[in-house]
């Protein structure tokens, strides 16, 4: 690369030696997140990963993408890129843990109107430390500069993971039965979904989102938003691998309980989900007085504190709910599976 210098193309508005610097700041952090499998290092054409299949019948490959949204311009309000990275991880991920899979690698792509070498690097800062919590390792990714098409200060953030179980252990709801459980894991807040309302709502092009909100207990608007997503990857591995018998799974993200719920049910049977069940974080019911927003809407928005939903055996809530407790995460027993073909109803 030393040799790597074009004026033209830098003065059409990108400059590749950014690029390099940029590969040498966040080359650290993606190597920390290698596990066994990764194959190479970065800065390759693909990224390479041997799985290990062994005692699987018959490996599945599960995958999964997506971005940050419009978090993102939360993010760049408050000048903080070291947490949107986990966030894009996280909606990858926890999508592909519905369906039983362990996520094995992550690659990422950033678009920007310039290349900040170090505002790359905090960006994937965030990113690694989501695939440490995933459990998966950083094995690519691509950075791009758009300029004319984008802001210099502007960028987005998308990535994919792709995860492997045995076809046998494929968690996809096929015997889900009335009678069932539905224990919901706790959210850390409102993740990275509904931000189009949630910047219509607090106007947060001129609000100040450094002030502390009493509301919030004292927390400002801002930290309170960019929470990270919660990452589910190591609960549910960890009810799985201790035989917690878990029937389907719904990672709730747009669109709320309303539109996730269903798509974990079969024909015919319905969750009911009784709202005093889990407490619903302060960020939801300031939304909510600011925008006069109605619950119904609220609960098909947002995820109201409940980022994941797993049903489970009647006879096995009280097992999975102790290893739940004993890994520290946050979750309660919310509902029930019944008869009906709603999909979801809330009471």
């Amino acid at each position: 690369m030393k040799n790597s210098h074009s004026e033209s193309y830098a003065a059409a508005g990108v400059d590749v030696t950014a690029g390099y610097e940029s590969v040498e700041r966040i080359k650290p952090m993606v190597e920390s997140t290698y596990i066994p499998g990764v194959m190479g290092t970065l800065g390759g054409f693909g990224g390479l990963f041997a799985p290990n299949v062994s005692g699987m019948k018959k490996p599945v490959l599960v995958s999964g993408t997506d971005g940050v949204g419009t978090k993102l311009r939360l993010a760049q309000l408050m000048d903080k890129h070291d947490t949107i990275g986990i966030d894009c991880v996280a909606m990858c991920v926890n999508d592909i843990i519905c369906g039983g899979a362990a996520p094995l690698f992550f690659l990422d792509y950033i678009a920007c109107g310039k290349n900040n070498p170090v505002r790359i690097a905090e960006i994937v800062s965030g990113i690694t430390e989501g695939c440490r919590q995933a459990g998966c390792a950083l094995v690519g990714g691509e950075t791009a500069e758009h300029p004319g098409m984008m802001a210099e200060d502007d960028y987005d953030v998308a990535g994919f993971s792709v995860g492997l179980v045995d076809e046998d252990q494929i968690i996809d709801g096929k015997d889900l039965a009335v009678g069932d459980m539905l224990i919901g894991l706790a959210s850390t807040g409102v993740h990275s979904n509904g931000f189009s309302l949630v910047r219509k709502v607090f106007d947060v092009e001129h609000a100040d989102l450094n002030a502390p909100v009493e509301e919030l207990g004292g927390k400002s608007l801002g930290e309170t938003l960019l929470t990270p997503t919660r990452i589910y990857v190591k609960a549910v591995q960890g009810l799985l691998n201790q035989g917690v018998h878990i029937k389907a799974i719904s990672h709730i993200t747009g669109g709320g309980l309303y539109e996730n719920v269903p798509r974990m049910m079969k024909e015919g049977l319905t969750a009911q989900i009784e709202t005093s069940t889990f407490p619903v974080p302060p960020i939801f019911h300031l939304i909510a007085k600011k925008g006069q927003i109605p619950m119904r809407d609220m609960y098909n928005t947002f995820n109201m504190g409940v980022g994941l939903i797993l049903a489970v055996p009647r006879e096995e809530v009280g097992s999975a709910m102790e290893l739940l407790c004993n890994m520290g995460e946050p979750a309660y027993v919310i509902g029930s599976v019944t008869a009906g073909d709603t999909g979801v109803e809330l009471v």
